[in-house]
């Protein structure tokens, strides 16, 4: 194709539009076309990474390949084009800000005053073009976070200005917007878009297409009007009306040509419009499981806010789709469940999920969770800390260690089932040792893990800094939990289950981070299975 084109989506009224799902819309219909895609986030906030960011702040902190801690919109463009980023795919503020204070220590810039501009919008221009330079992508899709008019966007649609005028047609703007709807003057409002719309070309940025996130739908005369006051052609004035489900996102901008108005725009041929037929076949299905019986899984987590276990909220769903059921994901908190009210809390569940975390807090409302699950034959699945909370419990209710504990919650417990990893084997974060990204896993023939997989071998991503002691694995083992999951160069136990129970299963890595629309993860496809078919059969007792 030649140069590579970029694509720069910006927000604008207000945050949580979804600048995310378009970007990733985009993405998945150019990919669908045959061009080779890649989408990056660009975060104006001034953390190094998401990593040490509270996810009530940000919501989850998802982790590449590689090992990088990034933005979730990362994960949606995974499970939409089925790709894997890297750390080059998610830049903060204050990744720019090291890279240039690092160089400028260096003495790189030759005794320079060190700017905004050039020395930093330089800097985000470098890594705008970095993967399109380094990979040869066709498109290279870079949403911005935030809204048009904070102090902290500035320099990023100060480089858009520049890269736009630099790279002519091979830059377009994508600018994403908010139509109001008034009750009570029953009408929809254009002013807060021809607002944003001016914020934007003060910085001197006109954006080539609109996107109205509207919840009514908007009607011909309105697109005129925001095309009219915006200088935008009318055919580039899209709207983006609340769907059933983000995954219809794709097919409803296909069918306003949004994708052919990209293509034109950017000089290129538009050629036939891509049937979709896999994406079409998902959404189709997922539309009859939702018209099913809602089956009940309980996330049990710290956490009550949707965002801050986004992919296992979006694997369940998913791993529902494929089995022809709707999911309800049940959240219970898990600082207020006790040996009391359990039994409640966890009524009409057909599964249990332990969530993942950091700290003490809520830990011990999961232990009661697990014990509950496993005494009651309730299909769990624990991943990361929650695998680790199902080994503690374990130790304490079967090998009748009622002091077991991690290393993390009591340095001076004799019985550490879950041990501070060594240092040699992770790597360093945050002053701390952690194990991040993705990690070689050996499975034992004949477990529900590889039942699931279907494969011996297998990599999965990492998150934590605590690890299975491997003291105790006999004892496991002898007791009724297998490891059957082992990490060949470390001999990190990756999963332990329970066989004797219909489907009771602990992963260390996070297997939310690698499911994706057209391949959900197999781990969440066999738990919902089970989940369905533990359910059904206790209902017919």
């Amino acid at each position: 194709m030649g140069e590579t084109k970029y694509i720069f989506v910006t927000g604008g009224v207000a945050s949580s539009l979804g600048k995310g799902i378009i970007a990733s819309s985009i993405g998945k219909l150019l990919q669908a076309r045959g061009y080779k895609v890649t989408i990056q986030k660009f975060d104006p906030y001034i953390n190094i990474d998401p990593g040490t960011l509270n996810p009530y702040e940000h919501g989850e902190c998802y982790v590449t390949v590689d090992g990088h801690e990034a933005d979730l919109d990362l994960g949606h463009y995974e499970r939409f084009l089925g790709i894997q980023t890297t750390k080059a795919n998610n830049i903060t503020t204050g990744r720019i800000y090291k890279s240039v204070i690092d160089k400028e220590r260096r003495g790189d810039y030759l005794g320079k005053t060190i700017q905004v501009i050039p020395h930093i919008t330089d800097e985000i221009k470098r890594n705008v073009k970095l993967l399109g330079n380094k990979y040869k992508f066709d498109f290279v899709i870079t949403e911005i976070g935030g809204t048009v008019g904070d102090i902290e966007s500035l320099p990023y649609l100060e480089s858009i200005r520049q890269l736009k005028w630099e790279l002519g047609r091979d830059a377009l703007c994508v600018h994403l917007t908010y139509v109001p709807y008034l009750t009570a003057a029953g009408e929809l409002k254009t002013k807060p878009t021809q607002h944003s719309v001016k914020e934007l070309q003060s910085a001197g940025i006109q954006p080539d297409i609109l996107v109205l996130r509207t919840e009514h739908e908007l009607s011909s005369n309105v697109r005129k009007k925001v095309a009219l006051f915006c200088n935008v052609d009318e055919n580039a004035v899209v709207q983006s009306i609340d769907a059933p489900t983000i995954y219809e996102v794709p097919i409803l901008m296909q069918a306003q040509k949004l994708d052919e108005t990209i293509l034109k725009k950017m000089g290129l041929p538009v050629g036939d419009t891509p049937g979709l037929g896999p994406w079409r076949a998902f959404l189709e299905r997922r539309h009859k499981a939702e018209n099913t019986e809602p089956l009940h899984i309980a996330l049990v987590g710290k956490y009550d806010l949707q965002d801050a276990y986004k992919s296992i909220r979006e694997a369940l769903s998913q791993a529902g789709t494929y089995n022809d059921r709707k999911v309800s994901v049940d959240f219970v908190n898990s600082e207020k469940l006790t040996e009391e009210n359990v039994a409640e809390a966890l009524k009409g569940m057909a599964g249990v999920l332990i969530g993942p975390g950091f700290g003490e807090r809520g830990v011990a409302g999961k232990f009661v969770a697990i014990k509950y699950a496993r005494t009651h034959d309730i299909p769990t699945f624990g991943i990361c800390l929650g695998m680790q909370c199902i080994a503690i419990e374990f130790a304490r209710n079967v090998l009748g260690y009622t002091d077991a504990d991690s290393r993390e919650m009591n340095e001076k417990t004799p019985h550490n089932v879950i041990d501070i990893m060594e240092e040699q084997k992770s790597i360093t974060n945050m002053g701390g040792t952690m194990r991040l990204g993705a990690y070689e896993c050996i499975l034992q023939k004949g477990s529900k893990a590889y039942e699931a997989y279907g494969t011996e071998h297998i990599q999965e991503r990492h998150r934590h800094r605590y690890e299975f002691n491997n003291q105790y694995k006999t004892e496991y083992e002898a007791a009724g939990m297998k490891c059957v999951g082992i990490n060949p160069e470390s001999d990190l136990v990756e999963i332990v289950e329970i066989p004797k129970l219909k489907w009771f299963v602990g992963t260390q890595f996070h297997p939310e981070y690698s499911s994706t629309v057209l391949n959900p993860h197999p781990l969440f496809v066999a738990f919902i299975k089970a989940s369905i078919e533990s359910f059904e059969e206790k209902a017919k007792k």
